[in-house]
């Protein structure tokens, strides 16, 4: 992206900025929380004459979103002396959460965690439910700590960076800003826009996805993100530079066990010949000699697959197409995002720029209103309604995704506009519609599980913008097992309407088999022992805790869903694995699901590489390992055909014939590698 020279000069930060900072920066400082552009809430922050700090922070995100108040003191360091806070957290879970910092000793409690340090150095303390103003303090206090490096609790360290100084166009007149970079938190850094004065101007999360911002800075907002992404591309060259492998020349690999989608088989002895970025030659090991100027990798007789999918990705850190190749996803199809910056970033993905996988888009539409999606596009009329379709054709996209506040008399007209442009249909069913009815009037997929139990429940819980779809399916999803009439009559209505089930299953998972209290979902247990420690804290999507009486339902939500889940599957319903949740790990999650649920490995494996390239229409240069097709492969040291979690085990991977190591990208984000965890005798599945 190019930043008009014009609009945006450079300016010299003042050097006694970092001996100057206080918090007490202005006596009451008022933020707007945007959603996709849209106002979702606020952030009230008051700083007292003693420097004390009270923030009100709240945003709504279709019924649910975070309330809380805190409140901290800090010491002469800049770190936390004092902090208070309670609210809700996203889920509407109530929280209360306290550190203290006395006499060399740290203590903190909230609803997970609980522990104490004795501190021999100033150390920063980050709550777990926290509003966005947290990230300028530590930002301030890093500035003040000589190196700009500060331990963090309850572990790591952060580090600070300054990318430029910049100057906008506020409401009224220049304001100066710096982009300050803060590491170590997260798999990758994370940003913060701070005044001359060292107060917090902007944070902009996932690409403009999530923002909060001075409200005399709005209109400047455009400018903001198009400076981050632009610090976040190059730092994502930098990235992709070190971490791909592009051969020289051809690449053979030698005596690798060759899993093929199309008949199910693993043929020991095999070898695969890539030239440029495709597959020629696929044979017995005997029968397949190598050029001359080749590479030879020997498997040793590992496991060879085509790369994996994920089918229902959102892409918002710089880190999620590195997590997703490190895990073996070699295609992936995004379905809601910020249609202004998301084509860009799949422009890096494909040149290499930035790693990533293949991306296919799909365009998110909902209906205004109180509950509606994040996002600019909302539509209330039939040619709103035309014109979003149009939008999203012309610009490449190869799928309408519509959501839970869209007007049902809107859906037929979206449907018949996408397949008369070409596109493919999915999305939420809206609310006061059944999935029955969103498949009759042409929807070619349903995201989510839910939605098929849902589908039971109709007409007694229409309303389905709200927590409400999932609480009643933890309440009720016992009540429908395959054996059920209806169930089995849905089921092959499913079918016989050729209807596709986005499941996420591992996202089911965590909401009724994961504990409320916890932050990692089962799916990635014996995971995220290997991840940076801040980065654990808030893995979990958000588990939902029973209500008095209703434990025995909850309980028996999860396993009668995926007896469901297998019987769709045996009655040749076509499902596609997508997460919805963390890049790359979450999608092995996913599958061990369908394996425990019942569907064979080899079968899963299937659903995982071909069946998405089929039914997306990739399938001539993606799916299987075959000459002429695209060199995406997988290397495992494993079998996951005996045991799904094996899928795990990704030693290297190809995409477009360029190699990858996971241990190497999971190194730079972080990560301890998996091999490297086991041999410390940590947690590596």
């Amino acid at each position: 992206m190019r930043v008009a020279a014009s609009l945006l000069l450079s300016f010299a930060l003042p050097a006694v900025l970092a001996l100057s900072i206080s918090d007490a920066l202005a006596a009451r400082r008022e933020q707007l929380v945007l959603m996709q552009g849209n106002v979702a809430g606020k952030q009230v922050v008051d700083t007292a004459a003693d420097g004390s700090v009270q923030v009100e922070y709240h945003y709504t995100d279709r019924g649910r979103g975070d309330r809380s108040k805190t409140r901290w003191k800090l010491a002469a360091d800049g770190t936390l002396a004092e902090y208070e806070g309670s609210g809700n957290d996203y889920l509407l879970n109530p929280f209360e959460e306290r550190y203290s910092q006395r006499d060399g000793l740290a203590s903190w409690k909230n609803p997970s965690e609980q522990g104490e340090r004795a501190l021999g150095a100033p150390a920063f303390f980050l709550p777990l439910q926290s509003p966005p103003e947290i990230s300028g303090a530590l930002a301030r206090a890093l500035l003040r700590t000589p190196g700009q490096r500060l331990p963090v609790l309850p572990a790591g360290e952060a580090r600070l960076e300054t990318v430029g100084q910049y100057e906008v166009a506020g409401k009224q007149g220049p304001v100066k800003l710096s982009l300050q970079r803060i590491s170590g938190l997260d798999f990758t850094p994370n940003s913060a826009w701070l005044h001359e004065d060292g107060s917090t101007a902007a944070l902009i999360y996932a690409s403009g996805w999530f923002v909060v911002i001075d409200e005399d800075l709005k209109d400047a907002l455009p400018k903001l993100m198009e400076l981050q992404e632009r610090a976040d591309a190059q730092w994502g060259a930098q990235f992709a530079q070190r971490l791909t492998h592009a051969p020289k020349g051809p690449v053979l690999i030698r005596n690798a066990r060759l899993f093929d989608p199309r008949d199910l088989s693993a043929t020991p002895g095999t070898s695969v010949l890539i030239e440029g970025e495709r597959v020629i030659r696929v044979g017995p090991d005997a029968q397949v000699k190598a050029p001359a100027d080749a590479e030879v990798v020997d498997a040793g007789g590992r496991f060879l697959m085509p790369g994996l999918w994920d089918v229902h990705k959102h892409y918002s850190s710089i880190a999620d197409g590195a997590l997703d190749i490190a895990n073996g996803i070699t295609s992936s199809r995004d379905i809601a995002n910020n249609f202004d910056t998301f084509p860009e970033r799949v422009r890096r993905f494909d040149a290499g720029s930035e790693i990533g996988p293949r991306v296919l888009m799909a365009g998110f539409i909902d209906g205004p209103g109180p509950y509606a999606g994040p996002t600019k596009m909302l539509v209330d009329t039939p040619e709103e309604a035309i014109k979003a379709v149009d939008f999203y054709a012309d610009r490449g996209y190869m799928q309408i995704k519509t959501y839970s506040s869209l007007k049902p008399e809107l859906f037929p007209l979206i449907a018949d506009r996408a397949h008369a442009r070409g596109l493919r249909v999915s999305g939420h069913v809206p609310a006061f519609m059944s999935a029955r009815q969103f498949i009759e009037a042409g929807a070619d997929e349903l995201q989510h599980f839910l939605f098929v139990e849902l589908n039971f429940m109709y007409p007694r819980v229409q309303d389905t913008r709200t927590k409400a779809r999932l609480t009643e399916v933890g309440e009720h999803a016992h009540e429908f097992p395959p054996s059920k009439p209806e169930v089995r009559e849905f089921i092959d209505f499913l079918k016989r309407h050729h209807t596709v089930l986005d499941p996420t299953m591992a996202l089911a998972e965590d909401l009724y088999g994961g504990d409320p209290d916890a932050k990692t979902p089962p799916g990635l247990r014996g995971v995220a022992e290997r991840f940076p420690a801040q980065a654990q804290r808030n893995l979990s999507w958000g588990a939902l805790k029973p209500p008095h009486g209703k434990e025995e339902a909850y309980e028996q939500a999860l396993p009668t869903m995926l007896q469901l889940l297998r019987a769709v599957h045996e009655a040749g319903v076509t499902i596609l694995p997508g997460t919805d949740a963390l890049a790359g790990y979450m999608l092995h999650a996913e599958l061990e699901v369908y394996a425990r649920a019942g569907i064979p490995n080899a079968e899963v494996l299937r659903l995982a590489t071909l069946t998405p390239a089929q039914v997306l229409g990739v399938d001539k240069d993606r799916g299987v390992i075959a000459p002429g097709k695209l060199a995406d492969l997988v290397l495992i040291d494993g079998d996951p055909l005996s045991d799904m979690r094996d899928i795990r085990k990704v030693d290297a991977v190809f995409k477009g014939g360029k190699r990858y190591d996971p241990a190497e990208i999971e190194r730079a984000l972080g990560i301890v590698p998996r091999k490297e965890a086991k041999a410390q005798g940590g947690a590596a599945p």
